[in-house]
C-alpha cells in the first residue's frame, strides 16, 4: 500500500483509545462518533458480480469464466464489479445503510486449486492449474482494483492456503501436505496476487495446514506471506474461523488464546465474533497495545486507500446508474459464450434453424434460474433461462415441447405421484420433436459451500461424479427413443459424462451460466454463436481419484494423473479449425502463427506447456546450486508437463495471427521434495497447440502440439 495512505491510517488509529482501536478489527466496525468515522462492515462478495446486496449483473460462475482462458476478459470483468460495488457502496451511505454487502472490500476472488472433482466450492475457483490461476487472479485482481488514485474496490485472494475441502468436517481438518506440493501447487497463485496486483486483502482458511490454523499460522502467514513475499495489506479470518482454533482445532483453550494467537499472526480484521473478546485478552496480558493499534492501522490503510477519509476520491459520484447496465449485460451474454465447451459434436450442430420444425427442451435444469447464477451470487433483471433462450432463438412456427423430465435429485416431481413421474411425458415429448436438447446438472443445493447448501448431500461436496440418479434414468430414457440428442450440462465441476459422451450427438457444458446463459447456449445450437470454451478442469471417470483428505497431488489433475480421462484439462471444440505453425522459442517466450482454416469467424484458446524436468539427466547435482540435488528431486513426483501461456484470439476463415507468449520469471523452476526452488540445465521440451499434449487430447480432436525445445 502506499505509504501516504498508511500514515493517513495510523495518524487516525493514533487518535483512537485502545478500546476503540479494538473495535475496528472487527469486520463489523461500529461508527467512533467522537471522531466522525462511520460504521463500516468489511464483508462483501463479488465471485462472479456485485453479489448479495440485491440487483447487480451476473456474470458465469468463477469456473466458467476460467473456461474463457482470457485475462483481459476478467479483467474488464472485475471493473464491472468495482463499479457496481461503488455505486451501492455511494447511494446506501446516503442512506445510512451501513450492512453487510453494502461496502467496498470485496472477498474475491476464490483462487484455491481445484484440485479434487468433488469439491462443492471448486465452482468459486479459476480450476485446478497454478498458472491458469494466478493468470487470471491477477487480472480479476487488477480489475477490481484499479488504476487510480485510489483503489476502486479492495480484492481479497481467498482462502489463504492448502484448502479445498471435504467441506463436511473442514472446521477440524487438518490439511497434511509437503513442502513441494506447498510452493508448486498450493501458493503460486497467492503469491501473484501479492507481487504482480498488489491484492489488498488475504483471507485464511478454515481448515489447519500441518496443524497450524490457517488462520493464525506462523509458517504461511508470519513466514512465507509476510516476511518472505513482502505482503503489506490487510489478513482476515474466514467467517468463524477464529472461534474454530479453541472450538473443534483445539488448538487454544478459549477465546482469549485464540486472540491471542491470530493477532501474533499477523490476522489483521476478524470475520466472526471472536476479536470482540480482545480487550479482555488484553486485560490478561495476552496481547499487547502496540499488537492491537497495529492491526488497526493495517485495516485502516486499506479503508484510506478506499479514499473512505477524504473528500477528493474519482469514484464518489458512482451511482445507481451504473448498475445494470446494457453494457454490462452485453458482457455478461459474451462471457457465457465464450466460457461454453463443447465436448462432443458428431457433426449435428449447429442446427440448421430452417429444417429443424420441433424441438423438445427436457430437463430439470431447463427452467432454473439457479444454474444461471451458481454461488455467491447477485440478483439479475434479466435472467434468461435454457428453455426462454431456445423459444427467443428458434424460428417463429417452429414446435418447442417442454418436459421437466425428472427432478434434481429427487424420485419423483410431484409428492403424490409415483416414482419416476415425469419420465413418460419426456419420452411422449421427445418422440413428437425432430431434435432433443436435454438440459440437466446440478445447482447450489446440491454443491457448494457447506452451511449455504440446502439440499446437500456430503456438506455441499459430490459424493459420486456422475449425473444424479433420476437424471441417470431420464437420459436414458430419452435416448431410448432413438431422437438425436444434445446434453447440456449445467454443473460448477467435472463430471463423469461416459454414457452421455457414447450415446448422445452432443455434449456441451454450460457450467453456472450467467444471466444471459440460456441465451449464450442456444446461439451456439443453432450456430448463432460458436463455442470457443477450453476445460479448466479435467473431467475423470468415477472412482479414479485418490481420497479427497489426501491433499497430496500424486493422482490427481492433469499434471500428476497418470489414468485415462474422459475430457482432458485444456480441452474443447469448436465450429472452426486451426493450424498451427512456424514455432520459436528462446528464454524470454515463445511465438507461433496460427490460422483460421475453417469457415466461419472463431476464437481460438493457444496454449503452451514445459516439461520442466530436462531431458539431459542431472549429473551429481553439478547443473545447479543446490546441494545434494538427487535426494532432493524425485523424477517420478514432477509433473508430466505444466501449462505456462495461454492466449485467446478471434480469426476470420483464412486469417492467421501471430501469438507470442511470454515466460514468467519462475517458468522454468523446478520445485524440489523440500519445497526449494531451482532451475536445471538441460533441454526442455515446449508444447503449443489448441491443448495439452496428451493423447487423449489428440483421439478427441485429431490434433496434435508443435514441439520445440530450450536449452538452460
Amino acid at each position: 500500500m502506499k505509504k501516504e495512505f498508511r500514515e493517513k491510517a495510523k495518524s487516525l488509529v493514533d487518535s483512537m483509545t485502545l478500546e476503540e482501536a479494538a473495535s475496528q478489527i472487527r469486520y463489523d466496525s461500529p461508527a467512533i462518533e467522537r471522531l466522525g468515522i462511520p460504521a463500516y462492515n468489511w464483508w462483501n462478495e463479488g465471485l462472479h458480480g456485485l453479489a448479495r446486496a440485491g440487483t447487480a449483473t451476473v456474470f458465469p460462475q468463477a469456473i466458467a469464466l476460467a473456461a474463457m482462458f482470457d485475462k483481459d476478459m476478467l479483467e474488464k470483468i472485475g471493473d464491472v464489479i468495482a463499479t457496481e460495488a461503488r455505486a451501492k457502496y455511494n447511494e446506501s451511505r446516503k442512506l445510512e445503510d451501513r450492512d453487510l454487502y453494502k461496502g467496498i472490500t470485496m472477498w474475491s476472488p476464490n483462487v484455491n486449486i481445484f484440485r479434487d472433482a468433488r469439491w462443492g466450492r471448486g465452482q468459486e475457483t479459476y480450476g485446478e492449474d497454478p498458472y491458469l490461476t494466478g493468470r487470471l487472479g491477477v487480472a480479476f485482481i487488477k480489475g477490481l482494483q484499479g488504476a487510480g488514485k485510489y483503489m476502486k474496490a479492495a480484492a481479497c485472494a481467498k482462502h489463504y492456503a492448502v484448502h479445498s475441502g471435504p467441506e463436511a468436517i473442514r472446521h477440524g481438518f487438518d490439511a497434511i501436505v509437503n513442502e513441494k506440493d506447498i510452493e508448486e501447487t498450493y501458493t503460486p497463485a497467492f503469491y501473484d496476487a501479492i507481487k504482480e496486483a498488489d491484492v489488498a486483502g488475504v483471507m485464511g482458511a478454515y481448515n489447519r495446514v500441518n496443524g497450524e490454523p490457517a488462520c493464525a499460522s506462523s509458517e504461511l502467514v508470519q513466514q512465507r506471506l509476510r516476511k518472505d513475499w513482502g505482503f503489506d495489506g490487510y489478513f482476515v479470518s474466514d467467517f468463524m474461523a477464529l472461534m474454530d482454533i479453541h472450538e473443534t482445532h483445539h488448538v487454544t483453550s478459549n477465546v482469549y488464546e485464540t486472540c491471542a494467537l491470530a493477532l501474533k499472526a499477523t490476522c489483521d480484521v476478524n470475520a466472526g465474533i471472536a476479536y470482540q473478546s480482545m480487550m479482555e485478552a488484553y486485560d490478561q496480558g495476552l496481547v499487547t497495545e502496540e499488537e492491537i493499534r497495529e492491526a488497526a492501522i493495517s485495516a485502516y490503510t486499506i479503508r484510506a486507500a478506499l479514499g473512505m477519509f477524504d473528500d477528493d476520491c474519482e469514484y464518489d459520484k458512482i451511482g445507481l446508474e451504473a448498475i445494470d447496465t446494457d453494457e454490462s449485460a452485453e458482457l455478461s451474454y459474451k462471457a457465457s459464450v465464450n466460457s461454453t465447451v463443447l465436448l462432443k459434436n458428431d457433426g449435428i450442430l449447429p442446427l440448421n434453424k430452417d429444417a429443424i420444425k420441433s424441438v423438445a427442451v427436457i430437463g430439470p435444469t431447463a427452467t432454473s434460474i439457479m444454474v444461471l447464477e451458481g454461488n455467491y451470487n447477485g440478483t439479475s433483471s434479466r435472467y434468461v433461462t435454457n428453455l426462454e433462450g431456445i423459444r427467443r432463438t428458434v424460428n417463429p412456427g417452429t414446435r418447442v415441447l417442454y418436459s421437466e423430465g425428472s427432478h434434481l435429485f429427487e424420485s419423483k416431481v410431484q409428492n403424490l405421484a409415483f416414482d419416476d413421474d415425469r419420465l413418460s411425458e419426456a419420452e411422449m415429448c421427445a418422440k413428437a420433436a425432430d431434435v432433443v436438447i436435454l438440459y440437466v446438472g446440478l445447482d447450489s443445493t446440491i454443491e457448494g459451500e457447506q452451511g449455504d447448501t440446502g439440499n446437500a448431500f456430503a456438506g455441499g461436496d459430490k459424493t459420486s461424479l456422475y449425473l444424479l440418479e433420476p437424471q441417470r434414468k431420464l437420459v436414458e430414457r430419452v435416448i431410448s427413443t432413438g431422437k438425436p440428442v444434445i446434453l447440456v450440462c449445467n454443473t460448477g465441476s467435472a463430471m463423469d459424462l461416459s454414457l452421455e459422451n457414447e450415446k448422445c450427438n452432443a455434449v456441451i457444458q454450460s457450467w453456472y451460466s450467467g444471466q444471459a446463459g440460456g441465451q449464450a447456449v442456444a446461439d451456439i445450437i443453432f450456430g448463432n454463436a460458436v463455442p470457443g470454451g477450453k476445460l479448466p478442469v479435467t473431467f475423470y471417470k468415477d472412482g479414479t481419484q485418490p481420497p479427497m483428505e489426501d491433499y497430496s497431488m500424486k493422482g490427481r489433475t492433469y499434471r500428476y494423473f497418470e489414468g485415462e480421462t474422459l475430457y482432458p484439462f485444456g480441452y474443447g471444440l469448436s465450429y472452426s479449425s486451426f493450424e498451427y505453425y512456424d514455432l520459436s522459442v528462446t528464454e524470454k517466450g515463445a511465438i507461433v502463427t496460427v490460422k483460421n482454416t475453417g469457415t466461419v469467424k472463431a476464437d481460438e484458446i493457444a496454449e503452451l506447456y514445459i516439461d520442466k524436468l530436462p531431458e539431459e539427466k542431472l549429473q551429481n547435482g553439478k547443473n545447479t546450486d543446490v546441494n545434494d540435488l538427487e535426494s532432493l528431486l524425485d523424477p517420478a513426483n514432477q509433473p508430466k508437463y505444466s501449462l505456462a501461456g495461454f492466449e485467446r484470439v478471434t480469426l476470420e476463415p483464412g486469417e492467421f495471427k501471430v501469438v507470442n507468449f511470454e515466460f514468467k520469471d519462475r517458468t522454468f523452476d523446478t520445485v524440489l521434495e523440500n519445497g526449494q526452488r531451482t532451475v536445471l540445465k538441460g533441454d526442455y521440451k515446449i508444447y503449443v497447440g489448441g491443448q495439452q499434449p496428451d493423447k487423449r487430447s489428440t483421439e478427441l480432436t485429431g490434433n496434435t502440439c508443435l514441439e520445440g525445445k530450450i536449452s538452460l
